[in-house]
């Protein structure tokens, strides 16, 4: 197995081959494996201050997340959003979205941040500082959560 280091980008310094591979796990978790039947392709991929995180083995993209800002907090100070966070199906149980976050955090911690768990998930967000706030809600057909995540101080 190869270094699991984290790569991290932004939308103008990925190649088509970096961008292709994230996609690809993507739309295998998310549209085959879980059969969500939302667009993954949401715009935000590209935005300014997007980052794309990601874990590559030999066979490709094996843990993926990205980071969006938003201009206007959705809840309480929080407007560094976590999501897209996935894993390839041969990976998961080796911590590597764990290590992902850790790293969004080596970069932010700073920062408020936020989320929207898929429910059985949010076990492991709350043991990484997030915690749930609102209702279970529906989204793509699968109960989510929201979840935040105070700044820590310097």
């Amino acid at each position: 197995m190869t270094d699991c280091s984290a790569i991290v980008r932004a939308w103008g310094e990925l190649t088509t081959d970096e961008l292709y591979a994230f996609l690809k796990l993507r739309t295998d978790v998310f549209y085959i494996e879980q059969r969500i039947d939302e667009s993954e392709l949401d715009d935000r991929d590209s935005e300014p201050g997007t980052e794309h995180y990601w874990i590559a083995d030999e066979h490709g993209v094996a843990a993926y997340l990205r980071t969006l800002v938003d201009a206007t907090p959705t809840y309480l100070d929080a407007t560094r959003v976590i999501g897209r966070v996935v894993t390839r199906a041969d990976r998961r149980g080796q911590g590597l979205a764990n290590k992902l976050m850790r790293e969004v955090f080596a970069r932010h911690d700073s920062e408020p941040m936020m989320l929207h768990a898929q429910e059985y998930i949010a076990p492991l967000y709350s043991k990484l500082g997030f915690e749930p706030f609102g209702e279970v809600y529906q989204e793509a057909g699968i109960p989510h959560i929201s979840m935040y995540r105070a700044s820590v101080p310097a």
